[in-house]
């Protein structure tokens, strides 16, 4: 786990949590302006990911794993005694969804970008067949980065990253499809925060209207939802992403003044 700290006075605590397949790395941009924006960070590679996955081939780890990640998140966010958003990105923002009513830790506001509530990119039928066997398999989910953002500079920044692969096993995509399920299913809204749900008007990966109907169905006093025209899956990667950290910064602020802070 890392913290980046502000430069000057800070107001609020972000943590981040990044989707499958990706790492802390790609995420320095958006570090640099929530710290140039007097709010500390706190990150990390998720379980099995970034420099975790050297000689490592095939994503097997275990939900649960992810899920221990991010209350250890939280616990260090938790020292600085300050408000504390919590910010999920595809998968992260599916494991946020199902674990918020688990946390015993306190959060001014909850930002989910392209969560994973249902899939448009998904290995073949034939592969989603193996899946089902009981017999250990290889799947490739073949996610890849042109059809995660148009900001040709990451492109080129993250072509041949070697951490970033995309091979998981058939019970970890079992698991992923139960965990997604779950969510689609459930009849109990998350807690009472503020919510922000922002997804991309071409998404290649997830289904934005899966993600637009499970925020209708929340129970809560306080919630955005925007849909970003023309952007890919990696909302914060994307040409747009001044402006769509501006409105993400606009949400936590207003979040700050509503509890009394002063921004």
């Amino acid at each position: 786990m890392w913290k980046w700290e502000a430069e000057e006075k800070p107001k609020a605590v972000v943590v981040i949590v990044h989707s499958a397949y990706e790492h802390h790395r790609r995420y320095a941009w958006l570090i640099e302006k929530f710290r140039s924006s007097n709010c500390h960070i706190v990150m990390g590679d998720l379980p099995g990911h970034g420099e975790q996955t050297r000689g490592k081939q095939i994503h097997n780890e275990s939900f649960d794993h992810y899920k221990d990640y991010i209350t250890s998140a939280l616990q260090v966010a938790v020292s600085y005694n300050l408000p504390i958003f919590i910010l999920g990105h595809g998968l992260g923002a599916t494991l946020l969804i199902k674990v918020l009513h688990k946390l015993q830790i306190e959060y001014a506001g909850v930002i989910l970008t392209s969560p994973w509530i249902h899939l448009k990119k998904q290995p073949s039928k034939w592969t989603n067949a193996l899946a089902k066997l009981p017999l250990q398999q290889k799947i490739n989910h073949d996610i890849q980065l042109k059809e995660l953002t148009r900001n040709y500079d990451i492109y080129q920044q993250f072509l041949n990253d070697p951490t970033y692969h995309t091979i998981v096993s058939n019970a970890w995509y079992i698991e992923l499809q139960l965990l997604m399920k779950s969510i689609l299913q459930s009849t109990e809204s998350i807690p009472n925060v503020p919510v922000l749900l922002m997804t991309a008007e071409r998404d290649k990966i997830a289904d934005t209207t899966s993600a637009a109907a499970w925020l209708k169905k929340q129970d809560l006093t306080e919630y955005q939802y925007k849909s970003w025209k023309n952007c890919f899956h990696d909302l914060f990667q994307e040409p747009e992403r001044e402006e769509i950290f501006e409105y993400s910064h606009a949400f936590i602020n207003n979040v700050l003044r509503s509890i009394g802070y002063i921004v």
